[in-house]
């Protein structure tokens, strides 16, 4: 009996030990998955913690559509996090991902990342440095050249040379535009008068391109009948915007434009001379504060004084207001309009000469 027991004793001897070593390696597994499993979790710790704050900005730049992961690596490469799959993993996390909005981004090292996807999801992104440019209306192409001198680095004589030759321009507006020697500028009349705002860079083509594709959006939103209209009065575009022209530089109480379109076309029917002073006004660099008899006697086809029927083009850049009162006029027996002198700017309408001395006489008293 001794001996069967020191025999089982001594049996169970390598039992024990495989038992132990079999205890101490997965001791050891353990510690290495808390050790590997620590490590990562320092890892991905660190990696969740801001970059060292510099006050240097950063340029960041979000394509449109770019996925959560192409802006995490823009992010990494720009040095603004440690690690881009844990940040498109905190994205996921934070179910934030699908709210960034692309553009460019100004941002400084050392910020969160809830600061980097508040600021992209709010779109906060760099404003560009633009070009504003203002044409009142009412402007001549060379009062505009000068403006374009005044807010922009722009080249006058560049200008000029686009709208007089009108090379490598489109737009359905200006297709209409006659080939005549005797128009000043080819496209005076075209530059829809607005207020532009181009990226810097842009040149003066981009400028003239843009004001010409601004007339023809805005002949679109006119009612559907205004071509009929022009038809049935025999005219064309080139000839509208040129009577819308004249109402832009003679009227300045919107009452009063379809009035004074009015009169324009009463003096057509009867193949009146217009004479309109602002078509004589139109002939000197400068607007005059007072017309003489000399100045309507100047011989040029804009001169209205001499010749009957419209001048060669538009003198001007009509409003959206001066181009409904040409192609809609009030239908009136108006045949002479005179301005008063009260201050008002407006105008006194007459039948007849008769009735426009009278209104002439009662101006000028207004005057005293």
């Amino acid at each position: 009996m001794e001996e069967r027991l020191e025999q089982e004793s001594e049996g169970n001897k390598p039992k024990r030990s495989k038992l132990k070593v079999t205890l101490l390696i997965l001791g050891i597994l353990l510690l290495l998955i808390i050790g590997t499993a620590g490590g990562v979790g320092l890892y991905v710790a660190n990696a969740l913690q801001p970059v060292s704050a510099t006050d240097q900005e950063v340029r960041v730049s979000i394509p449109q559509g770019a996925s959560s992961l192409q802006i995490a690596k823009e992010l990494e490469t720009k040095g603004l996090i440690k690690n881009s799959s844990i940040f498109t993993y905190y994205l996921k996390a934070k179910k934030q991902g699908s709210k960034l909005q692309a553009g460019e981004y100004n941002m400084k090292p050392g910020m969160s990342f809830e600061a980097m996807i508040d600021k992209m999801n709010k779109g906060e992104t760099v404003k560009e440095e633009m070009i504003r440019v203002t044409i009142p209306e009412g402007y001549t192409i060379e009062q505009i050249a000068a403006k374009l001198v005044e807010q922009t680095s722009w080249s006058s004589s560049v200008f000029l040379q686009l709208v007089d030759t009108a090379n490598g321009l489109q737009g359905e507006a200006i297709a209409t535009i006659p080939d005549s020697k005797n128009i000043k500028h080819h496209l005076e009349g075209y530059l829809f008068p607005e207020t532009y705002e181009f990226k810097k860079g842009s040149t003066e083509q981009d400028f003239v391109e843009r004001t010409l594709q601004q007339l023809d959006k805005k002949l679109a939103t006119l009612p559907a009948d205004w071509k009929d209209k022009l038809k049935e009065r025999g005219l064309s575009v080139h000839q509208m915007l040129t009577i819308a022209s004249l109402i832009e530089r003679e009227v300045v109480v919107d009452e009063e434009r379809a009035l004074v379109s009015g009169v324009i076309n009463n003096r057509l029917k009867k193949n009146m001379p217009l004479q309109i002073d602002a078509t004589v006004q139109y002939l000197f660099d400068k607007p005059k504060e007072r017309l003489f008899e000399k100045d309507l006697q100047i011989q040029s086809p804009y001169n209205t004084y001499l010749n009957t029927g419209l001048p060669p083009g538009p003198i001007a850049s009509p409003s959206l207001a001066s181009i409904k009162a040409a192609i809609y006029p009030e239908e009136t027996k108006y045949l002479f309009y005179v301005t008063k002198k009260d201050g008002t700017k407006g105008h006194l309408f007459a039948e007849t000469f008769e009735e426009h001395k009278k209104n002439i006489a009662a101006s000028k008293k207004t005057t005293n």
